[in-house]
């Protein structure tokens, strides 16, 4: 009961790490498990949907470490540059931003999930990812650098009905709203 109850919410969490449905179906099962071998752990003062979700996030984090040698990164001062003169102004639906995200490799994909979604610096992620505090900035650089190639991609291929910056400098920076769900691009000026 406590699977099914709780599977959508699961299942969105590891849908954000990993690559595809069914490594997320695989995180996921790994994290019930967690939560089934340890529930005498659970302190049931404290909401048990925001254990469960720091113990879904923490598993993905665990598969990355995992698969750490098969992960991609590069040095800040070799990530590509797009030019932010054409700047897509629509919002994507949660079900297409989440397909980009996914698209993503996984070291990108994993700082991009803990920096913008879950709220941590770079500091924590270099500690929980063991890297080092650069190579967390250098791979959200790049993620988002991908995200607004993908972002392009999509937009040039919908017909080019979107509205465009104009020459305005700013950069998107695409977040998914964890609370309700709502995918879209939220602007930054930097």
């Amino acid at each position: 009961m406590l699977y099914k109850a709780f599977y959508g919410f699961s299942m969105g969490i590891c849908l954000r790490y990993a690559g595809n449905r069914d490594e997320a179906a695989e995180v996921m099962n790994q994290g019930f498990f967690k939560v089934f071998t340890h529930i005498e752990s659970f302190d049931t003062s404290r909401p048990f949907k925001a254990w469960l979700g720091k113990i879904m996030m923490n598993v993905s984090i665990d598969h990355y470490r995992a698969n750490l040698k098969m992960a991609y990164t590069e040095d800040l001062d070799q990530a590509e540059q797009i030019s932010d003169g054409d700047i897509a102004d629509k919002n994507l639906h949660y079900n297409d931003l989440l397909a980009m995200v996914q698209k993503l490799p996984q070291a990108y994909r994993t700082v991009f999930n803990l920096f913008a979604i879950e709220g941590y610096s770079h500091e924590e992620i270099a500690t929980m990812l063991n890297i080092n505090a650069g190579t967390s900035k250098s791979n959200l650089h790049k993620a988002r650098q991908k995200l607004k190639q993908m972002i392009f991609k999509a937009d040039s291929s919908a017909g080019g009905g979107a509205n465009y910056n104009n020459g305005m400098d700013y950069t998107p920076i695409v977040a998914i709203n964890a609370i309700n769900m709502n995918g879209g691009i939220f602007k930054q000026r930097y």
